[in-house]
């Protein structure tokens, strides 16, 4: 019993000491929290919130180590039925290995440790990975309302037969990047094509501004995702 016990405080340490380390690289504490316990068990790993994980390095190289180490965690647990039945539990290095992990635990607690963690992580991570390696609320979402988001054009659209110049010239904080139609990327002449049922416009600005200019479309993508989703959960 005292193995179980000593080994369940070390997975509660790593979870915890993980999820620390996920927060430094500036994801929110409930993200970082549910990424790691998600990546510990391999269950729950939505796919949206999974590429704030994929898309970047350092919570990558933290994730496959959580990886390895929920495999080898359930080993133990399958195996910790036969250990408790042998002699030698092999207690004391297994609680000088948590005696460890408590200290690394509670030195990355103090607010002055955590500040310092999310600067050198924070600006080693700037440093050492070229742009197209990292994710991209990284590279584009410097503000807060900052968004880059797709919009679909469906047949109801009042876009459509209308230029992203006259929908958005009033509107200096909103960006198309390019206009998706079907295969076809159209970016050199995407402000005075007009717009068609089917359309994928790519967009980053002010989430704000692009509510105004696209309201009626970001409500349809709203009501075709929520449809998608209760097409697919069981009955």
């Amino acid at each position: 019993m005292g193995f179980i016990l000593v080994y369940i405080l070390i997975v509660f340490l790593v979870v915890e000491i993980s999820a620390i380390l996920m927060r430094a690289t500036g994801l929110e504490h409930p993200i970082a929290r549910f990424q790691v316990i998600s990546l510990l068990t391999g269950t729950g790993f939505t796919t949206k919130e999974s590429e704030l994980i994929l898309g970047h390095p350092v919570r990558r190289r933290i994730g496959i180590f959580l990886i390895l180490f929920g495999a080898f965690s359930l080993a133990v647990m399958i195996s910790c039925v036969s250990a408790i039945i042998a002699p030698d539990f092999h207690l004391y290095p297994l609680s000088l290995a948590s005696g460890a992990l408590v200290l690394v635990y509670l030195a990355l607690r103090i607010p002055a440790v955590t500040k310092q963690l999310e600067k050198r992580m924070s600006g080693a991570f700037r440093q050492s990975f070229a742009i197209h390696e990292l994710a991209i609320q990284e590279v584009l979402y410097l503000e807060k309302e900052d968004a880059f988001i797709d919009i679909p054009i469906d047949e109801a659209s009042p876009a459509i037969g209308r230029k992203i110049r006259d929908l958005c010239d009033r509107l200096p904080d909103v960006n198309i990047l390019l206009i998706k139609r079907g295969t076809i990327a159209i970016r050199d002449r995407r402000m005075e094509t007009p717009l068609e049922a089917g359309d994928v416009l790519y967009v980053y600005g002010s989430m704000r501004q692009i509510k105004r200019s696209f309201s009626a479309e970001l409500e349809a993508k709203k009501a075709m995702e929520r449809d998608e989703r209760q097409a697919v959960s069981p009955l």
